[in-house]
């Protein structure tokens, strides 16, 4: 099949595109490069099957024909949306508009990478898909908060009125190689300021808590998700919980640092707890994650050691979209 990947620079797009590429797929890849970066795909230069255009996904734009599309293109860490709020905006409700358009006019299958963060900060615990959220739709994170709920009802509306084949995943916060270094996630924060030597930035008490899945986990389970018929969203995420202070001390432990853990205060609307409900994903797909966060971390330990220093020198490399959805 031909496969359209947009976000196909960031994070969890390129390897969604190397494992479309893995099952045999023409593959191609859109992004805008706001948030994304050329070297997660450098690896592609002589692979016939891939190709890459930059493109704004809130201009429309004719990719041919396509069978399958993975709509992954969004500005996903709070540094990135708090820097791009309208662009977040825009390419939750114009891009993916645009990319439902397509699906439309090609009979495609349609994957829309939603998030956790439609839960806000749940009242709920662990978070189902049958929970509505508690979000704050004013508030500092609402720009990407609400892009995706919004996106989440026009991909049902596309579904119901226009006979779209859609699915909706939410993700829960992934990590593993091509995180950006300097993103401000909890992951990459602590693995760069471990191999740096700096002390580790806890932000609140460091209670809050959080679930981890790893890249590869997280990409198998969208990949179950578009062969299956669901429509409705379905969690995708490690429901094993750890604090943000458990968190710290497994980097530091896999790291051999010996940082010390420094505390500042907490964002304002920053979850207090997230663990995802995986009963649908395990009914429906016969999918749960297999690897742990110690494991896991072990395995984005050298890309972080190899790209750290040039990815924090130079910020603006990843040129002039969005990177792909929910990295930890």
């Amino acid at each position: 099949m031909r496969a359209l990947v947009t976000g196909s620079a960031g994070f969890l797009g390129s390897h969604m595109v190397d494992a479309l590429l893995g099952e045999g797929h023409h593959v191609l890849g859109v992004d805008n490069l706001l948030t994304g970066n050329y070297r997660n795909f450098e690896h592609l230069s002589n692979e016939p099957r891939f190709a890459f255009a930059e493109q704004d996904i809130t201009h429309t734009f004719d990719p041919g024909k396509v069978d399958l599309i993975f709509n992954m293109a969004s500005p996903a860490s709070p540094s990135d949306y708090a820097t791009y709020g309208i662009e977040t905006l825009m390419v939750g409700s114009l891009g993916v508009r645009n990319i439902l358009e397509i699906a439309k006019n090609c009979g495609a299958r349609f994957l829309h990478c939603s998030t956790s963060e439609c839960y806000g900060d749940p009242l709920e615990h662990p978070q189902s898909e049958t929970y509505w959220g508690n979000v704050n739709p004013i508030g500092p994170r609402s720009v990407y908060d609400e892009s995706k709920r919004f996106a989440e009802a026009l991909v049902m509306a596309y579904h119901r009125y226009e006979r779209v084949d859609t699915r909706l995943v939410r993700i829960f916060n992934t990590y593993g190689p091509r995180l950006q270094a300097n993103d401000g996630r909890v992951v990459s924060n602590f693995l760069r300021q471990a191999l740096d030597g700096e002390d580790l930035t806890v932000y609140g008490d460091g209670s809050q808590t959080r679930s981890f899945c790893y890249v590869t986990d997280q990409i198998e389970g969208q990949l179950r998700l578009m062969q299956s018929d669901e429509h409705t969203p379905v969690n995708i995420g490690n429901p094993e919980e750890f604090t943000i202070l458990e968190c710290a001390h497994e980097v530091l432990a896999v790291t051999g640092s010996s940082s010390k853990l420094v505390f500042e205060p907490l964002p304002e609307d920053d979850p207090k707890q997230r663990r995802p409900d995986i009963s649908k994903a395990r009914q429906l797909l016969g999918w749960q994650p297999k690897v742990s966060l110690a494991e896991g971390l072990r395995l984005t330990l050298p890309w972080f050691r190899d790209h750290t220093d040039s990815a924090v020198a130079d910020p603006s490399d990843h040129g002039p979209e969005g990177d792909s959805e929910e990295a930890a």
